[in-house]
Formats: C-alpha cells, structure tokens, sequence
C-alpha cells in the first residue's frame, strides 16, 4: 500500500533519511505553505510531519481525510492541537530524546561562561579594553552542584558535572537513595540543595507547581554567592526575585537560556553585568535538529508500516467494545493516582493496581495507565499521558503490577492502588457508584465515602472528644468553609481518619496551625 508524506516545516535530508529508506512512501516537501493552503491540501496525505512554524489546528485535522500520524521533529507539541487529533484517531508522535545531549552541553557551557565571566571579557575586548582584573571567575572543582529535577537532561548534567570533579547534590520527586548512591551523587529536598550549592541548575517541566520554584523565599535559602543556570523553561525563576537578589549581591552570577516571556521584552536583567544569557539555543545544535528527526521520521515508519510508535503523546485506538465497558472508569483511575501522589511520602518505588468485581474479566491495561498518568502528571505535568505512562514509570525505576480478584468487598466493581515508598505504603480503593459517580471508600485501612474532586484536607488523628470541633473551628479561623467531612476510625478512642471537603486549596499556614493541636498526627492537603 503506498502512503502519502507532508513535510510543512524544514527538515533536513538526513533527519528523514527513515523516510527514503522505504518503498512505497511518497514523500512531499512543501514548505511555506499558508494555513488556508495546507487546509487545501491536508486531505491527500497519510503522515504529516511538522516543526514548530506549522499550527495543526482543529480545523486543519478536520480536513485531514487520510491523516493518520502527525510527527513533531521536536520535543514540545504545543502547536498541535492533541485533543482534535485524539477524536479524529490520529496518532502524534515526538522525539523527547533527540535534544538531550544538546541541553545538557548548553547547560554546561553556560555554567563555565558564567563562572569565569566568559561573555563579559569577550565584550570588554571588543571595546578594546584589555581588562584582566575585573573579570577574576571562579572554579568548579570542588564545588557543589544543586540539580532540581534529574530526568533525562537533569542527570546528563550532572554526569558532565562530575567530570569536572563538583560534588553534586540533586532533587527529583523519584530520586531514591539507590539511585542516588548508583550515580555517585548526594540527594536531599529543595531546601537541603538549595542550602548547600554553590551552583543551582533547574530541569523541571514547567508546571503550577514549579513555576517561580527559585522565588524570594528559595534566594534567602542560599548561600551567598550563589550562581544560578536555567536552560530548561522560563517561569522556573521567578525574574524579578532574580534581579533583587543579584541586586543585593546574594546572586553573584545567573546564566539564562529560557525567560518568562520570550521573545524577552523585559530586558532589565541583561542589564547587570552578573547576567550572561542566550535566546532559547539548548536544542539548536545540528546533531539534535537531526536526531529529532530522524527520531520522528523512524516513528512514522514504524507505524505506517508496522502499526507501532515508540513516542506517542496521545490516547491509543482502544476497540469500542472495550472503550465502552472501561472508560466511565479512566477518570476514577487517574483521580486514584493523583490522590496517592498527595498522600504518599517520598518517590514511588512501586505501585499496585487490583481490579475486582466485573473489571476483573476485562482488559485493564488502559485503567493502569490511567492512574499511572495520575501519579506521575503531578511531578511531570502534560508529558505523560497513558500512552507513555508505563514507559515514565519504568524510566523512574517504579515497578508496577497489575493484579485482578474475586473478591467484590461489596462492590460491583473496585479499583484498589497501593504506592510503596521508602517511607511506607499508602493505598485507596474506588468505585463508580450507580447514579452517583466516582467515590474513594477506602483509605489505607479505613472506610470512607468521598468523591474524588475539588480540594481536600487529609487528617490522622487520634479518636477523642472535640477532636473534629477543634478542627473545624481553627479552619473557620482560617476562613476555610467544609463542604463535606467523612470520618473513620478502627476502634474507639484509636487511630482515626478525617476527610474534609473544603472550598479552596488549604493555604501551609492553615495546615501548620492543624499540626499544632495535641491529637492531630499528620496532615495532608490534596487538590483534585
């Protein structure tokens, strides 16, 4: 059968190398094509392959008749719209390897040039100053680099980093002391590397919850003298605490590849000669605008010819029958995972699903995703979804079973996850009830009746008198309204539970201020 390729935006002749290797592709390179163009011509193509300049719209895949696959020769996918692609059952693939090497050297470089001043001296002699005392540097041997966020750029830098004899000091939700002690580095939270590095680098995703991470707060944390690198995404640090702190002389120095807005229109900290800075160059490298797409390209084949991807960053054809029977569930599922994030202390080691009543004689493997994409998107964002779930989880060292029973507990269907971590195991049971929808009955031991959703307060206590009274008037104190409280307890004046509905996110001040009263054991605040 012979498929038909568009490729819209510039690649070059070895990134689709892949491509010409097959009989039977017919392979159109036409860029520069406008949008109302491309519309005009998307409906003869199988495969479209795509940079960033192409936007594939809604409207442009509801013309795409034949469209099968859409390869992004990159990392990102913000110009595709995924959720028309999923509906119309294209595939998208990416290459989320194919710039790795690239970032990690940036990201050194960008280390080195800061530390001895590098762009600084090179502006000085332009201007024909020879000046060597104002550009006295500093050495890496010795010094210790704090990586937040070890991934798959993370933990190249902090190879490179050894190679230059720094002792490294890293944080990563998943990061454990096996792995650790493998890589021959130190781990610890963000406040223990933050406290002990001469050097910061970020490698996080950017998400609500590490956007402006490296704040007022994390400055006053540091050594003075810091040195900090961001090669990974603007937001991260927060710029304006960056310019105070460079100000005060906290910051000796900062190297930035990524900024809050780009293109930069607020060009103030380029303005302090502790600032070096490159537009957004981490994956511009000719290797890596190959390897992308060669990465790409070798998708494309693999699924036209074979049916099968390696990247994909959206849903798989599931049949209909199947999709019909599990899907009122996915939702349960990933609400499951999120929930346990919360809850769980410390990086996940391994995960258990347990499927019982009627979902223990069906095909599964889609509700695993589903709560694996739950309890990884808190730390990793939009990059992992269930097609790509179990090969996160697997990158992360988390071993994960799937086991099915016959025992119901009672209910016609149940999905029970358990999460092991250095610091215990934490699980709950859900269930669809009829008419009612998604409900969390079981919390480790303890029985509770709580939907899934909005913002929670997790509370162990002990069971004695005024215990919920106490907690109810300090949440009012703190202008937290309960919507909803479920209780449960192993015996009386035992070890008990409280699940609190509350109307908005539990500010830390509020959850310190619960941790103070005598019979309260732990807190935990979940958003859902």
């Amino acid at each position: 059968m012979k498929f038909r390729i568009l490729i819209s935006d510039p690649l070059s002749e070895e990134g689709i190398h892949p491509l010409r290797q097959i009989e039977g592709l017919d392979i159109a390179m036409e860029t520069g094509l406008t949008p109302e163009q491309l519309i005009e011509r998307i409906g003869e193509f199988d495969a479209l392959l795509v940079r960033s300049q192409t936007q594939v719209t809604r409207e442009l895949i509801e013309n795409a008749d034949k469209l099968k696959i859409i390869g992004r020769a990159g990392v990102g996918v913000d110009n595709i719209d995924l959720d028309a692609a999923t509906e119309h059952g294209i595939i998208v693939v990416n290459a989320p390897d194919g710039n790795t090497n690239s970032a990690a050297e940036h990201t050194m470089a960008m280390l080195m040039a800061m530390a001895r001043k590098i762009p600084q001296a090179y502006h000085a002699l332009r201007n024909q100053q020879w000046d060597r005392k104002s550009f006295v540097g500093v050495e890496l041997k010795n010094k210790t680099l704090g990586v937040i966020g070890l991934g798959r750029i993370g933990a190249e830098v902090a190879a490179r980093a050894k190679g230059q004899r720094m002792n490294v000091m890293a944080y990563d939700p998943f990061l454990t002391a096996e792995k650790a002690q493998k890589m021959g580095i130190d781990f610890g939270t963000v406040e223990e590397v933050l406290k002990v590095a001469d050097f910061v680098t970020v490698h996080t995703p950017l998400l609500k919850e590490t956007r402006h991470l490296i704040n007022s707060a994390a400055f006053a944390a540091m050594k003075d003298g810091v040195q900090i690198v961001n090669c990974a995404r603007g937001g991260i640090i927060d710029e304006a605490a960056l310019y105070d702190a460079i100000r005060s002389k906290k910051v000796a120095g900062a190297a930035l590849d990524v900024f809050e807005q780009e293109p930069m229109v607020d060009f103030r900290l380029l303005d302090l000669p502790e600032v070096v800075a490159t537009p957004h160059l981490g994956a511009s490298t000719i290797e890596a605008q190959e390897s992308v797409a060669v990465d790409v390209s070798a998708d494309v084949v693999s699924f036209l010819t074979a049916g099968t991807v390696r990247n994909s960053v959206n849903l798989p054809s599931v049949p209909k029958e199947l999709m019909a029977k599990i899907e009122p569930f996915f939702d349960l599922a990933e609400r499951l995972g999120i929930f346990l994030t919360d809850l769980a202390e410390g990086a996940a080691q391994e995960v258990t699903v347990v499927y019982s009543g009627e979902l223990a004689g069906m095909e599964v493997g889609p509700l695993t995703r589903n709560t694996l994409k739950g309890l990884l998107k808190r730390h990793l964002g939009e990059r992992v979804n269930v097609v790509n779930a179990l090969y996160w989880a697997n990158q992360k060292g988390i071993i994960v079973n799937e086991n099915k029973s016959s025992v119901t507990r009672g209910f016609t269907n149940l999905i029970t996850v358990e999460v092991k971590t250095a610091n215990g195991t934490r699980k709950a049971s859900g269930t669809l009830l009829n008419g009612q929808g998604a409900r969390i009955v079981k919390v480790d031991d303890y029985l509770v009746d709580v939907v899934p959703d909005g913002h929670l307060l997790f509370i162990r206590h002990n069971d004695r008198p005024g215990v919920i009274g106490r907690v109810g008037t300090l949440l009012g104190q703190e202008n937290v309204n309960i919507a909803a409280m479920q209780v449960g307890r192993s015996n009386v004046g035992g070890d008990a539970i409280m699940m609190l509905s509350i109307d908005k996110s539990a500010e830390p001040e509020s959850l310190e201020q619960l941790k103070l009263l005598e019979e309260i054991e732990y807190v935990r605040a979940i958003d859902l």
